[in-house]
């Protein structure tokens, strides 16, 4: 090849076609190859999937790039990217003896982390208004390439920079700074062209973050903010914010006594008090009639197991970091991350024909997996968690069958909530075991299944399991988030790895497919978001108390008792407030508690034997025949409808 032939390189652009540009073209470079248009209109651009400045150099042979505009979806995180170096650059104008960290954008906005820095949410203004100084001023954003050891010189004073800097050196003899005014930053992009382009920002509030996450390192202060294009837009993120703050499970949680998280008992450990072990009992319930009728046998494993069969199964080198690992006497021991390993294990203590399968095991297996500490946020993110786990094994031609009935049990899962979700098809990360052949054929079987059932899906490159790929269901919530849930996963590598078989019709030994599948995903991260999207308001056949009967005075408490007594005797959770409050306040109490029908007792009730009955919406209707009530909500129970509607 000749020198002339080596400086050029072919880069692959988003329709498939190849383009030929010299070896270290720019982003913009390559923009301006494509066309003049799209190059002024370049603001950033994606290297093999990697966001990074319009100035950054391609020098790979058939890297895949994309050109990032103003209309682009990633824009909005270029802008974010210059609004954290604009926060940095204002801290830095108001406070001294402080050493800066990182900065990025994020989904909702950006931060940066500061080291040594002394401010608190009352600091926040102050600061928000010198970043819209900085705007203001509409400072040129620069850009320079410099070599390492100038680096090292223009970093003398900023140790966590210094030691990205050592990082950096590893991969190249040069590294980048964007700069805005007197201000810059080791940076690989992608800016804005002018600090003038940060379009509405505000600073969101205050966190302590260990230094690369983890929790060995200096606890450092992180400051959140976000950007938007223009105030209409920042303040409609704000509203949802509101909203979203008024759902959090923390704060409903605590007023409606369903969980704690507490100090003593440690991190991530969820204790249920007896209103969340009732909701807890229903979804258990619900998912056991669905495991039943589908023919799986419940099983049980410990909650430890020796480390010996999680090095056949594989976790020990992929998940190890994850796991919390003990010794007993001469042998090391690790609380379960997964179930898997144990159901596939009771599998292997028996002799199965191929008349036998699919074997379906079912476990609310209880698992523990190590989160950093400053990562943990109420139920969304703990240390033991429980899964409604299902584990098949089955033979190759049975596995679009089976996942079709898996399919079917978790879309009627969402349905009954009422959940809009869709579909995606994630395949093999770059942690993973097995070999080519076998995930070729593991994500060939899951898209058949998919395009068989002629389903919307799409597709999570690298997102798959470090066993097999898997089918996850993402739904939204009330308020339009998005929230990780079910999943199907195909396993050809852990039948492997444990050596399981089963006698064929041929009379031969054959290797099983493994499945694993999760209709909720897991009990915590489903009552978590039941909680925020019900907003505390469950439906009836989940409340804690599905009626409170509320006499209205003392004279009224044994007809009180009687209604409740005949509730209770069907089933439903029922209590009687005899409180010696008004009716009102008995009233405002029972809409409080998010109960979520109240029924009211007075003379005329005794009198005619009826009910008053009204709901959480504060609709109430007189005159009630008992019985009637009675059989609507033995109805509306059984049924799993997700609003009170006796009153609609």
């Amino acid at each position: 090849m000749s020198q002339q032939e080596s400086d050029v390189i072919a880069v692959v652009l988003p329709d498939g076609s190849e383009l030929e540009v010299e070896r270290g073209s720019s982003i913009e470079e390559i923009a301006y190859e494509i066309g003049p248009g799209l190059g002024d209109a370049t603001a950033g651009g994606r290297i093999d999937g990697e966001l990074v400045g319009k100035e950054l150099a391609v020098t790979t042979d058939g890297a895949e790039i994309e050109i990032v505009t103003e209309d682009s979806d990633e824009y909005l995180q270029v802008m974010r990217h210059t609004a954290a170096h604009t926060l940095a650059q204002a801290v830095q104008r108001h406070y001294d003896d402080m050493d800066l960290a990182i900065g990025p954008a994020t989904d909702d906005g950006f931060y940066y982390d500061f080291d040594g820095l002394d401010v608190d949410e009352e600091d926040l203004p102050a600061i928000r208004e010198e970043m819209e100084a900085i705007v203001e001023e509409d400072l040129e954003v620069t850009y320079e390439r410099v070599s390492i050891e100038e680096a090292r010189e223009r970093l003398a004073d900023q140790p966590y920079k210094l030691e990205l800097l050592e990082e950096f050196a590893e991969e190249d003899d040069t590294v980048h700074f964007y700069g805005q005014g007197e201000w810059e930053d080791l940076c690989k992009g992608p800016h804005v062209e002018s600090t003038g382009e940060i379009g509405a920002v505000e600073l969101l509030e205050i966190a302590g973050a260990y230094w690369r996450g983890d929790e060995d390192n200096e606890m450092q202060t992180r400051i959140y903010g976000t950007a938007f294009r223009d105030e209409s837009d920042l303040e409609e993120f704000l509203e949802r914010r509101r909203e979203a703050e008024e759902r959090d499970h923390r704060k409903i949680g605590n007023e409606m006594d369903l969980f704690s998280i507490q100090d003593r008992t440690g991190p991530g450990l969820p204790l249920y008090h007896p209103n969340g072990k009732t909701v807890l009992r229903e979804l258990e319930g619900f998912v056991e009639e669905l495991n039943l009728d589908a023919d799986y046998e419940y099983v049980e494993t410990p909650h430890v197991f020796k480390t010996d069969l999680w090095k056949e199964s594989g976790h020990y080198d992929n998940y190890a970091d994850d796991m919390f690992l003990f010794e007993v006497g001469d042998d090391e021991f690790g609380l379960k991350p997964m179930n898997c390993p144990g159901h596939a294990a009771i599998f292997d203590d028996s002799a199965w024909s191929y008349r036998d399968l699919p074997i379906r095991y079912a476990e609310n297996g209880k698992v523990y997996r190590k989160e950093q500490r400053g990562e943990l946020s109420g139920l969304s993110r703990v240390w033991a968690f429980t899964i409604d786990d299902g584990h098949l094994f089955v033979e190759p031609d049975g596995i679009q069958a089976e996942v079709g009935r898996i399919m079917d049990m978790i879309e009627e899962v969402l349905d009954t909530f009422g959940l809009d979700y869709e579909m995606a098809l994630a395949t093999r990360p770059e942690k993973s075991v097995g070999s080519d052949e076998i995930w070729e054929t593991a994500e060939s079987a899951l898209e058949s299944v998919l395009e068989a059932r002629e389903l919307d899906y799409a597709i999570e490159e690298g997102d798959g399991a470090f066993y097999g790929p898997k089918i996850d269901f993402e739904f939204e919530d009330a308020i339009g988030r998005s929230w990780d849930g079910p999943t199907v996963q195909l396993d050809f590598t852990m039948p492997e790895q444990f050596d399981l078989s089963y006698v064929g019709e041929d009379n031969e030994e054959h290797r099983p497919v493994m499945i694993h599948r999760a209709l909720y995903g897991s009990y915590e991260r489903f009552f978590m978001m039941l909680i925020e999207h019900f907003e505390g308001k469950f439906p009836l056949w989940l409340a804690p108390e599905q009626v409170r009967v509320l006499p209205i005075t003392d004279d009224n408490a044994e007809y009180a008792a009687s209604v409740a007594a005949e509730l209770d005797d069907a089933g439903v959770r029922v209590e009687v407030d005899q409180s010696d409050n008004r009716l009102q306040r008995k009233i405002r109490a029972a809409h409080d508690d998010r109960v979520p029908y109240q029924i009211i007792v007075g003379d005329d009730e005794m009198e005619d034997g009826t009910l008053s009955v009204r709901d959480r919406k504060e609709r109430q209707e007189h005159g009630v025949d008992p019985e009637a009530f009675y059989e609507h909500l033995e109805n509306e129970l059984a049924e799993k409808r997700t609003e009170p509607d006796f009153l609609d």
